[in-house]
């Protein structure tokens, strides 16, 4: 393959962050095939155009299924809002296009199910934005635990909290409607499940309750008019791991003071290992019998770390997660991929979310199977 055409649907900060990751990928690493930025499409024909040229695609479409049909176009990126992930996806599936699609994979079991079918069917390569999972200190982490630094795992404390939603007079948004999103859960939640599967391996049982605090918010910015909100504002779980360890999880987008807090902490019988995306570039981590923690720092004896900076402390971003996990998407299309989330494994992440769903529905342990 010596041309890949990147087509991108969405302008918003996701859009955005897919583009800045397309444009810098070719920087910082040797890749198998040259990169042309084929097409972007918005349904606001002005900003397609608008963001087109500013972010260096060739075309702009005011219809997300002309980006599809467009034959310079040979791997789709969808960035819309949730209920659109589904339709998008298998359109470019039906079309033998490779999928990169922003998580959650859809809004229910059922379509997620049905689009991995579908990608298993086209044989394509697939891959879902857990960008956090891209971060080489994660990545370390997971080799810690591998390789027994842990000991016998027996538990795992996780939290994905913001306070984006915290006040009660922001506004009414699509991640309000349950047709079109998840609540806490599916927006913030989705990431820290796909980090447990990653970290701790498969769930076996769950139970959970989920709760929404402010039943109503304004129509608009400043209206007087309120709308019902039927999505959870706050999740908390309790996990039962199938290989004997148990978990705590919880979501939240009213805790005040945080803004990107993916945190966990793993213990094991030899030690203790915790993370904190709001310091993305440190691990503290504990070893029996020693005095404290020790903090483990980012450096370019990580994979990934080195094609950004040749010095260790010198820290990466959100932006270079993305960028990272664009290059794993790259290298996977182009056959030499080491590892991702794909629609299968964003399926299983789904499954995870939804049983957590029901056991608080009906305040029961829920198995999966």
């Amino acid at each position: 393959m010596h041309e890949l055409g990147i087509g991108l649907i969405g302008t918003g900060f996701m859009g955005r962050a897919h583009a800045l990751a397309f444009r810098h990928v070719s920087a910082v690493f040797e890749l198998p095939m040259r990169l042309h930025l084929a097409a972007l499409a918005d349904a606001d024909c002005q900003r397609a155009e608008h963001c087109a040229a500013a972010w260096g695609f060739e075309r702009a479409h005011g219809d997300w299924q002309q980006l599809i049909a467009n034959p310079k176009v040979h791997l789709v990126a969808i960035t819309t809002p949730n209920h659109l992930h589904f339709p998008m996806a298998m359109a470019a599936l039906a079309a033998g296009k490779a999928v990169y699609c922003e998580k959650p994979l859809a809004v229910s079991v059922e379509q997620a199910e049905q689009m991995q079918q579908a990608a298993k069917a086209a044989g394509v390569v697939t891959r879902v934005g857990y960008n956090y999972q891209h971060n080489p200190m994660i990545v370390r982490a997971r080799e810690l635990i591998e390789v027994g630094e842990l000991g016998q795992l027996l538990s795992f404390q996780g939290e994905f909290s913001e306070d984006f939603m915290a006040d009660s007079a922001s506004p009414w948004s699509w991640r309000c409607d349950p047709q079109h999103a998840g609540g806490a859960l599916a927006d913030l939640g989705s990431h820290l499940l796909a980090m447990a599967r990653y970290l701790m391996g498969p769930v076996s049982a769950v139970c959970a309750d989920t709760q929404t605090v402010h039943r109503q918010r304004p129509a608009s910015n400043g209206s007087q008019e309120q709308r019902p909100i039927a999505v959870d504002d706050q999740a908390h779980a309790l996990l039962r791991f199938a290989n004997g360890a148990r978990g705590t999880f919880s979501s939240s987008w009213l805790k005040h003071g945080y803004k990107n807090h993916l945190s966990f902490e793993i213990s094991g019988t030899r030690g203790t290992l915790a993370f904190d995306q709001e310091r993305l570039n440190e691990l503290r981590l504990y070893r029996a019998g020693e005095a404290g923690f020790q903090r483990l720092l980012a450096g370019p004896d990580l994979p990934g770390y080195a094609a950004f900076s040749p010095a260790p402390g010198h820290q990466l971003g959100y932006n270079e997660l993305k960028t990272l996990e664009v290059h794993e998407l790259l290298m996977a299309v182009a056959g030499q991929g080491l590892g991702g989330t794909d629609f299968q494994e964003a399926w299983e992440v789904e499954r995870l979310a939804t049983a957590i769903r029901l056991a608080a529905l009906e305040q029961r342990w829920v198995s999966l199977p």
